[in-house]
């Protein structure tokens, strides 16, 4: 299932400029979900991270693998465009967080993220942030989905 980033504001309340998913690839439900974000020069988040050397702030690439982590949870219940537009993720906790490269504008972030586990609307999943096939941050998230 590919889906364009019309269709992923369908699902998750996020607007620019914290929209931070562009396109997913793949999604099968419970258990894995595959999309990516394109950082350009032209993020605002560059004006001031930092000036003259400019770095993907690394809490920005956690929130992208949150945002990938609500669409995989969303996809796998069986809920109806109405009652997925009554429900919020609510992240609850960000594990073993590991930045091992720096992201630069040019790159391509290709999230991977898997579901370890789940029970009722609590959600604990293992992201990856990849650039060309590279590690480049890792962590475990908790997320519950709430009503509005």
């Amino acid at each position: 299932m590919i889906m364009d980033v019309m269709e992923i504001q369908e699902i998750i309340p996020h607007r620019y400029p914290f929209l931070l998913l562009d396109r997913v690839t793949d999604i099968v439900p419970n258990e894995t979900l595959v999309g990516f974000k394109n950082v350009t020069i032209g993020d605002n988040i560059f004006q001031g991270h930092f000036p003259g050397h400019p770095i993907y702030p690394g809490v920005m690439i956690l929130e992208g693998m949150a945002q990938a982590g609500g669409i995989l949870a969303f996809k796998s219940m069986d809920m109806t465009k109405e009652e997925a537009a009554n429900k919020v993720v609510y992240f609850m906790s960000i594990d073993k967080a590991k930045f091992r490269s720096p992201v630069t504008p040019g790159d391509r972030l290709e999230y991977k993220i898997t579901v370890i586990k789940q029970k009722g609307a609590i959600w604990v999943l293992k992201g990856e942030a990849f650039v060309d096939d590279k590690l480049v941050s890792e962590a475990e998230l908790k997320a519950m989905i709430v009503d509005k």
